[in-house]
C-alpha cells in the first residue's frame, strides 16, 4: 500500500529529521527541496539539512512548480519527501502569486497525492499556535498556510505533529478489514 504522510510542526521542532529518519531505510528516494539560499542562514540551513540525509537520495531543487516536479518523477521514485510546504507556499507569495492561484497549486497537489505511485511525504510548518503577526502580509501568510495545511492534511492517509522532537500522531491510516470498532475515527 502506497502511504501520504503530512508532517507538521513548529521551526526547529524535529519535522525534517523525522521525516528523513522515516524514509531513510529506502532505496529510491526523491527529496524535492524548495527552499533558495538567498541569505547566509538559509544556506547554512540548506548544507545542515543536506547532511542529515542519506547521500544515494536524488535531491530535486524546486521552488516553485512543486506539482510539475512530481508529475516527472511518475515510477522513477519509491518514496518522494517535499521538504518544505511552508517555503514553497512563502516563494509563490514573493513572487506575487494571488491566494487563489496558490491555492489552486494545492489543489493539484491533492489531486496528485490521490493518484500517486509511490509513497509521499510532505513536511511543513504548523503557524496557527504561534505569535499572532503584526503586518497584513505577515498574517496572510499564516492564514494561506493553515488553509493549505488542511487541504494537504485532507488528501494524506498519515499526519503528524512534532513537538519538541517528539512525533504527535494527529491522523492514521484506515486498517482495510477491521471492524468500525477496532478504528479509531479520524478527524475531518
Amino acid at each position: 500500500m502506497r502511504l501520504s504522510h503530512l508532517i507538521l510542526g513548529g521551526a526547529r521542532s524535529g519535522k525534517s529529521r523525522f521525516a528523513v529518519a522515516q524514509l531513510a531505510p529506502r532505496t529510491h528516494v526523491v527529496f524535492i527541496a524548495t527552499a533558495q539560499a538567498g541569505d547566509r542562514d538559509m544556506a547554512q540551513r540548506i548544507r545542515r539539512h543536506r547532511a542529515e540525509r542519506p547521500s544515494h537520495w536524488e535531491t530535486i531543487e524546486e521552488p516553485y512548480d512543486l506539482v510539475g516536479a512530481l508529475a516527472k518523477l511518475d515510477g522513477r521514485a519509491d518514496a518522494v519527501l517535499v521538504d518544505c510546504v511552508t517555503v514553497w507556499v512563502a516563494n509563490r507569495l514573493l513572487r506575487g502569486d494571488s491566494d487563489e492561484v496558490i491555492l489552486g497549486q494545492v489543489a493539484a497537489l491533492a489531486a496528485f497525492i490521490g493518484r500517486r505511485s509511490c509513497d509521499v511525504m510532505l513536511v511543513s510548518n504548523e503557524v496557527g499556535e504561534g505569535v499572532h503577526p503584526e503586518t497584513v502580509d505577515g498574517r496572510r501568510f499564516r492564514d494561506l498556510l493553515g488553509l493549505v495545511n488542511q487541504r494537504l492534511a485532507a488528501a494524506c492517509e498519515q499526519v503528524t505533529l512534532m513537538v519538541a522532537g517528539l512525533p504527535l500522531p494527529i491522523k492514521a491510516p484506515v486498517v482495510t478489514g477491521a471492524s468500525r470498532s477496532d478504528v479509531a475515527q479520524q478527524a475531518p
